[in-house]
């Protein structure tokens, strides 16, 4: 029988980090709040990831196009697609990997 995990027992400061080879799943995720101005550099993965905008609004650069991104909606980036994201206020999101465990590559920000 599966043992149910608290979000609050996930390790991270501001995000619950739940790797799915720790619990015996296919799928990893996070589940994030964070401050306004703060989020991930520039980054990739080898797989698509899902986020889910739970509350507030956050800019993400997907491919060097700016998206806004508000609570209630979902964007899937493709993998591989350079991407990140800047939280505005109150922003909550939940991303859903479809592998077992993460894997994220920085990728140099071009010079403005």
């Amino acid at each position: 029988m599966p043992t149910p995990i608290e979000v609050s027992d996930l390790p991270g400061n501001l995000i619950g980090r739940f790797e799915g080879r720790e619990h015996g799943a296919t799928v990893s995720f996070f589940i994030g709040t964070f401050k306004a101005g703060t989020g991930p550099r520039l980054h990739i993965h080898p797989y698509d990831e899902t986020f889910i905008v739970e509350a507030g609004t956050a800019t993400f650069t997907v491919a060097g196009e700016m998206l806004e991104l508000t609570a209630g909606q979902i964007a899937v980036v493709p993998a591989g697609t350079p991407h990140k994201f800047v939280a505005g206020e109150g922003f909550r999101l939940v991303a859903i990997l479809p592998s077992d465990h993460m894997q994220q590559d920085s990728v140099d920000e071009p010079v403005a």
